[in-house]
């Protein structure tokens, strides 16, 4: 009886091998690192020496090169044959060290490592290897941190760079939770919610007023850019002249004598920034046909202007050429949200926005540390901003991570929605424009997400930016687009008294009714104007508005909405600021009260 017949072992990679296979095909070496630079390509792309000296004879024949084999045209056989190989037939290789995988197999990859120290104590490393060093009683091999086994803990988005070094300057931060700024009155020491439980959220509007899922763009006319422009010029002048009960609006480019009523666009008679001698009006289309005259502030004692703002004026335009104002009639708010069935209990909302890890590491401690907060607090609803991978950061404009933009986007949300399980808070995430694996346009749409897990899909929801929400009847305007900067930089004003930049700023929110109402935009940002006059006009006042700012934080009331910026998470390599809320609808009638019974901003 014929005994079972016994598979060959594979020959083992070396360069004797690999060479004594080239030379059946009179393949030779130029260079003296070639034979090392054919060892590393069987190792990276699991060949052995026969299959690569078949696969190298094949590319050196179809491009007619020397049959002395260099490093260049190694480095173009790997480029043009093995990459493409096995883009196309994937390969078994070794994941131990690619930085990104499973939660499942993390237990067995730990497994292996400790084998594999086992195995090292009684074998002969080889000339190539990489040598671990030898642990003696001067020097012991440091004992792993047992946090540190956890699959959970290597699961962690601090496992997506080689370089994970936590800052050390957010490590030594200081001053932990405590407050910097306050709004309200605070019963108790301590901030808790219930977990979301009860809680009623939803978009503020019917569904087509909202922006749900992505849209074409990256192509738009300037007619159409006008046509936007025109209309929100028409909207807000029929309640300028409702509201100060004005009369019919004249031309701009009409010579009057006596005082006249315009109605227009501010802007700017050049591409420079706005100045009190560089102030123009556009007049409306159907008063003035679009046409332009300059102003002359000379006389108001108080103004605050920026480019994109639609007011009317009063003044005197002798020449045609240039009015001069003598009064401003600005913009009025629209109305606030009235519930039929307001909800007497009171919400803890929690509001935090990205970066989510300093700027000299790629580590989210400062992440894991909110996800804590959250777990302790227990609040009903976490408003979470982005960017949650920032554009801007060193590692991704380098392109030093270990996997691509959405991979670490989706690990570093599931994270995030794993770690807040067990408080049951409703998590509202908001994309920014420097998340660097999302849609760059204004208004952005949703983050996609379809790995969502079946019993998170009641409590996690993916808005656009900006979006407004209905809390148990209170309205929340939010928007992760640096509105206050990009305002800040373009206004101008004149005060008799003290006058606060960020209350003005706001105030034009609010009257031009516009999440964004500067124009032209800021070069950060790229808008699609027919998707912005649809999703980026606000519906009504909000109770609360949320615009988070690299500028200082603040909590103040204006116009009765409570605007907060929460700060960053984090600012540069250190520590930033998270805002908290307590929201509660008063039901006993009479003269308006603000929902917003308190708020606060702490470090983390």
């Amino acid at each position: 009886m014929a005994e079972p017949e016994v598979p060959e072992e594979p020959e083992p990679v070396s360069a004797e091998a690999v060479l004594r296979e080239l030379r059946l095909f009179e393949l030779c070496c130029r260079d003296e690192d070639v034979p090392t630079r054919l060892v590393e390509l069987c190792l990276t792309h699991g060949l052995g020496p026969v299959a690569l000296a078949n696969e190298l004879l094949a590319f050196v024949t179809s491009k007619d090169f020397s049959t002395e084999l260099s490093s260049d045209s190694l480095d173009a056989f790997e480029h043009e044959v093995l990459i493409k190989r096995s883009s196309r037939v994937p390969q078994k290789r070794d994941n131990r060290y690619s930085g990104l995988h499973d939660i499942r197999s993390l237990q067995e990859l730990l497994d292996e490592e400790e084998e594999d120290e086992l195995l090292d104590a009684y074998t002969t490393p080889s000339k190539n290897s990489q040598k671990r060093p030898n642990s003696t009683p001067e020097t012991p091999r440091p004992k792993r941190n047992l946090s540190s086994r956890s699959p959970y803990a290597l699961f962690s988005p601090s496992s997506f760079s080689p370089s994970v070094t936590p800052s050390q300057k957010y490590s030594a931060r200081g001053s932990r939770g405590e407050v910097v700024a306050s709004f309200g009155s605070i019963q108790g020491p301590s901030w808790s919610g219930h977990g979301g439980c009860g809680c009623a959220l939803r978009l503020f509007g019917s569904p087509e007023e909202n922006l749900t899922q992505a849209y074409k763009f990256m192509f738009q006319k300037a007619l159409d850019v006008r046509e936007v422009l025109s209309w929100r010029i028409e909207e807000l002048g029929e309640a300028l002249k409702n509201h100060h009960h004005l009369e019919d609006f004249t031309s701009v480019s009409l010579p009057a004598q006596e005082p006249v009523t315009v109605l227009g666009q501010i802007g700017c008679d050049a591409n420079g920034k706005l100045n009190a001698k560089s102030v123009v009006l556009e007049g409306d289309r159907e008063h003035s046909s679009g046409g332009q005259v300059p102003l002359d502030l000379s006389e108001l004692r108080e103004y605050s202007l920026f480019p994109g703002q639609v007011l009317a004026l009063e003044g005197t335009n002798s020449t045609g050429r240039r009015m001069v104002v003598s009064k401003l009639y600005e913009g009025v708010p629209l109305p606030f949200h009235t519930p039929p069935e307001p909800a007497s209990e009171q919400r803890m909302v929690l509001v935090a926005c990205g970066p989510y890890t300093p700027s000299d590491s790629i580590a989210y401690d400062p992440l894991s540390d909110l996800v804590a907060v959250i777990t302790r607090d227990r609040p009903d609803v976490c408003i979470l901003f982005g960017p949650f991978l920032d554009a801007k950061h060193e590692q991704v404009e380098n392109c030093q991570l270990l996997g691509s933009f959405s991979e670490v986007f989706k690990l570093c949300l599931k994270m995030i929605i794993e770690g807040t399980r067990s408080a049951g808070s409703q998590l509202v995430v908001v994309p920014s424009a420097r998340d660097v694996h999302h849609d760059y346009v204004y208004p952005q749409p949703p983050f996609r997400y379809p790995e969502l897990p079946k019993e998170d899909k009641q409590r996690v929801h993916f808005v656009s930016d900006p979006c407004t929400l209905e809390v148990d009847g209170v309205v929340l305007g939010l928007t992760s687009t640096d509105l206050l900067f990009h305002m800040g930089a373009e206004e101008i004003s004149s005060s008799s008294g003290i006058s606060d930049r960020f209350t003005r700023i706001l105030k034009h929110i609010l009257t031009q009714r516009s999440y964004y109402p500067l124009y032209p935009p800021s070069e950060e940002l790229n808008i699609d104007y027919e998707s912005f006059y649809s999703y980026a006009s606000l519906p009504v006042t909000p109770d609360v508005l949320v615009t988070p700012s690299e500028l200082r934080y603040f909590v103040k009331e204006v116009l009765g909405c409570v605007c907060i910026n929460p700060g960053r998470l984090t600012k540069g390599t250190v520590g930033g600021t998270y805002g908290r809320l307590y929201l509660q609808r008063d039901n006993s009638g009479g003269e308006r009260k603000s929902p917003c019974v308190a708020a606060q901003v702490v470090k983390i």
